[in-house]
């Protein structure tokens, strides 16, 4: 879910159900690193819910789009680390087994 102003699509709020700090800290990360980010942050309301909002606003691109973008790189970041254990982990079974 999406909140945030009708007349500026550069600064909105995303409401994530079922998502905690893991993929809050790691998503506010990767979009801090995108310099049409002005701001991003989050904040879980309240401990018994299983709800994340992330904070974003933008140099004036539309912060949909930036959050969109901002998962796509945090889901390419994700495979290049899957990749680069699941290679070390083969390389590290063939060195015991020799």
């Amino acid at each position: 879910m999406e909140l945030g102003s009708n007349s500026d699509d550069s600064k909105s709020t995303f409401c994530l159900v079922n998502e905690d700090h893991t993929f809050a800290n790691s998503i506010r990360y990767t979009l801090n690193q995108d310099p049409r980010v002005t701001y991003c942050g989050y904040s879980i309301p309240h401990p018994s819910f299983i709800r994340v909002n992330i904070r974003l606003q933008t140099t004036g691109d539309p912060a949909k789009e930036v959050f969109k973008d901002g998962c796509l790189e945090l889901m390419l970041m994700c495979r290049h680390v899957r990749s680069t254990f699941d290679d070390a982990l083969t390389e590290f079974k063939k060195t015991k087994t020799s």
